[in-house]
């Protein structure tokens, strides 16, 4: 019983530590004003990148710079789309998830080596779940303990009043969803990083449970961080309980896979109404 307890908790981190970052970069432009339903194709651009580039270069420090700063175009892409030009934020989230799946998968096509992929070089994992857990308690100091985090705090709240202040609601969405490439390309380059081996739409979603998370977490970030490792313990599960028989019937694999998506739809559904969402959320 110990052997699995153990493996299902060090699954929470594996599965959860992409959660984690990825829900951390939502926070910075969610707690700034920006509805941001393209964590998805953040992640899934760098990963991506991650991929091309450190198979190109045989450098694991090129592939994940390149992840980041894909997913950081993407995010600048974001602002424009939604303060610039005042895009619905929704609608200009789905851009971005429509993009990145389409520019992952011409770059997976055109450019990537099949014979090369398995050698791709990439960094220690330690590395990255040392930044998922120390992302959630550097956030919560930071929008609370400083001059910046607060007025992103402020933004989000009341642009209108915030502009009042003195305060410029389009420079402080812009480094919110700058942060928000970083932590997504660091999630998109540890999801790359896991399977050494990108294949289309290799980020199954989690970018959606991410965004369910800081749902959950009511848009702070340890609680949100707890319900990634939640989220991730039941998708560690599939490695445990696969073709375990349940009266005499074995459960298909399909079951503990879709798991952790049934365990969001529910929380969600019974949560959805309950949070304080942030009242500057979607406002210009």
């Amino acid at each position: 019983m110990e052997s699995w307890v153990g493996t299902l908790l060090v699954g929470a981190l594996i599965y959860g530590a992409p959660l984690v970052l990825a829900t951390m970069g939502g926070y910075c432009s969610e707690r700034g004003g920006v509805i941001n339903i393209g964590l998805e194709g953040k992640m899934l651009i760098a990963a991506a990148v991650t991929a091309l580039v450190g198979a190109g270069t045989e450098n694991s420090y090129f592939g994940l710079c390149a992840g980041i700063g894909s997913a950081v175009l993407l995010s600048w892409f974001h602002w424009l789309l939604t303060q610039t030009y005042q895009i619905d934020h929704i609608v200009s989230g789905m851009a971005i998830n429509a993009i990145a799946i389409g520019s992952s998968n011409f770059l997976d096509k055109q450019f990537t080596d099949p014979d090369r992929a398995h050698g791709i070089p990439t960094l220690p994992l330690n590395a990255y779940y040392v930044a998922a857990l120390l992302a959630p308690l550097a956030l919560a100091w930071f929008t609370h303990r400083t001059r910046g985090g607060l007025r992103l705090l402020a933004v989000g709240s009341d642009p209108s009043k915030s502009r009042q202040m003195g305060v410029k609601p389009l420079f402080v969405r812009f480094y919110g969803l700058t942060v928000t490439g970083v932590l997504c390309g660091l999630s998109g380059a540890l999801i790359f990083s896991n399977s050494k081996w990108f294949t289309d739409g290799m980020t199954a979603g989690r970018g959606f449970i991410a965004l369910a998370a800081l749902i959950l977490g009511g848009w702070r970030p340890i609680p949100a961080a707890i319900a990634c490792l939640v989220f991730g313990f039941f998708d560690s599960m599939q490695i445990i309980f696969q073709g375990t028989r349940i009266g005499g019937v074995v459960v298909p694999s399909e079951f503990w896979s879709s798991l952790p998506y049934v365990i969001t739809v529910v929380a969600l559904a019974g949560f959805l109404g309950k949070s304080r969402v942030p009242s500057g959320l979607g406002k210009p």
